[in-house]
């Protein structure tokens, strides 16, 4: 119920912002001004994935629009833990209850660009859903820039599915899967074919990661392996104004409240379940390391990941944890990157991993590892986070990781630049969206590589993509 309510309240102020553009208020672009971008999304809690994404989304709008013509904003929810981010961003603080800012903010800018790749699902959150479409909504009411980037569709409870029907129809989606597109199609919301935004992410160089996992206690000869779990049970996370009463009053709920109104799912099945998935994981890493000396390293991706890198750090001996919120993004990923094999939950993890050609594995609790995985062609290394031979499966893969090393990283290189190129084929469909809504507005002519829609490649990813090219020249010559 209060989920609904939460959604209604969007509804009203996308109609109260529609009534008010009508009206002569609101602030449409000027020839001459800055163009005002809102990148709309949960940024402020450590989430490496949502924080890379952003990242590299306002270094790509600059690159296609021009840094001189562009003036871009984004939310967090913690200015202490996005300080540092996102270039020369202006960032403005998301509240929890975000419908009256969505209002405020959103009108202030010349477009909206909705960030989360879980864009449009009740998987996690309705909540985060809702927001993402009280953003675009607001923008389309007013006839300016609405995109959501790089964004994921999946199951949506009823209302949702309503709810973005109504209001994104004259929106742009860009979506990381063609799974996606379907979903958005069945709901008549317009999208394009993209992927996600992280594959140009530059972290910090090898040598930060080597040093760190040095001081985690890494000899530097064993290989070393990454585990990046997550607490795939505690979600979705839902909005309960009786158990926010429950905890005011007594305490309650206290291990499961998320923030504010929201609350973690919880309970002995969700408990049960999670120990199963720590279990299987534990005892897989564990004979893998006997077999083959490795060192074993647990990645928190996001904050909340820390409860389940502890639950694992208890069974392997106290392997060292790296956090979110000890490392920054950059850091992170250069700890990833600096790895011999990975097994993860967490989506970010083997994407970012992957222009390195770190071989990974995916253990999955949604479509986003499984179509990762299945486009790289590596079903055998994707398992569920509820597989009832996980722990069997987990081993497996983790073999063939060591053993198969050299075909899996030419299938990942070649994925790399294959979404390059969907990346930049997003970049053209935001300059042609810009130019459509405000045809006076500066945009590059002439014909133009597909790299010059892309934030400046580092020498890594320039390397895979001259290689792919090469490898196409060759087949092409035969």
């Amino acid at each position: 119920m209060t989920d609904l309510v939460l959604e209604a309240w969007v509804a009203f102020e996308i109609e109260r912002a529609r009534i008010a553009w009508m009206l002569g208020g609101g602030m449409g672009w000027q020839p001459g001004e800055r163009l005002k971008l809102l990148f709309a999304g949960y940024n402020g809690e450590r989430n490496t994935g949502s924080d890379v994404r952003v990242e590299e989304m306002s270094r790509q709008v600059r690159r296609i629009l021009g840094a001189e013509n562009v003036a871009l904003t984004v939310m967090t929810q913690n200015f202490d833990r996005t300080r540092g981010y996102f270039g020369d961003a202006a960032q403005v603080y998301l509240p929890d209850i975000f419908p009256p800012f969505l209002y405020r903010e959103a009108r202030r800018h010349h477009g909206v660009l909705a960030c989360e790749g879980s864009m449009f699902k009740s998987k996690f959150a309705n909540a985060l859903t809702t927001m993402m479409i009280g953003s675009l909504g607001i923008a389309a009411v007013e006839n300016k820039v609405s995109v959501g980037y790089g964004a994921e569709a999946g199951q949506m409870d009823r209302s949702l599915q309503r709810l973005c029907a109504r209001y994104c129809g004259q929106s742009l989606i860009l979506t990381r899967n063609e799974a996606s597109q379907a979903v958005l199609s069945s709901l008549g919301v317009p999208s394009e074919f993209g992927t996600d935004t992280a594959w140009t992410f530059e972290p910090h160089g090898p040598e930060f990661g080597r040093r760190a996992l040095s001081e985690a206690g890494w000899d530097g000869r064993a290989p070393v392996l990454a585990v990046c779990p997550i607490d795939p049970f505690c979600w979705p996370v839902k909005a309960s104004l009786a158990k926010f009463a429950a905890h005011a009053a007594f305490g309650a709920y206290a291990s499961s409240r998320n923030r504010s109104v929201y609350f973690h799912t919880a309970g002995p099945k969700a408990d049960a379940a999670f120990q199963r998935y720590i279990s299987a994981i534990s005892r897989a890493v564990e004979a893998f390391r006997q077999r083959h000396g490795a060192f074993v390293i647990l990645v928190a991706m996001e904050r909340l990941d820390a409860r389940a890198c502890e639950a694992l750090a208890s069974r392997l001996s106290g392997a060292p944890v790296f956090s979110s919120d000890r490392y920054n993004m950059y850091e992170m990923v250069s700890v990833l990157r600096a790895c011999d094999w990975i097994a993860s939950s967490r989506y970010h993890a083997i994407l970012t991993s992957m222009p390195a050609l770190v071989p990974s594995a995916g253990i999955t609790m949604d479509e986003r590892i499984s179509n990762l995985m299945r486009e790289r062609g590596h079903e055998h290394l994707l398992m569920s986070v509820d597989d009832p031979d996980l722990e069997a499966r987990l081993l497996a893969a983790l073999e063939a990781l060591r053993s198969d090393a050299e075909s899996i990283r030419a299938a990942m290189g070649r994925t790399v630049v294959e979404n390059l190129k969907r990346m930049a084929r997003m970049g053209v469909f935001l300059e042609r969206n810009v130019h459509e809504l405000y045809p006076e507005f500066p945009v590059h002519g002439g014909l133009r590589s597909w790299e010059d829609y892309l934030p400046p490649l580092t020498p890594q990813l320039r390397k895979l993509v001259e290689a792919h090219e090469s490898r196409i020249q060759a087949v092409g010559a035969n």
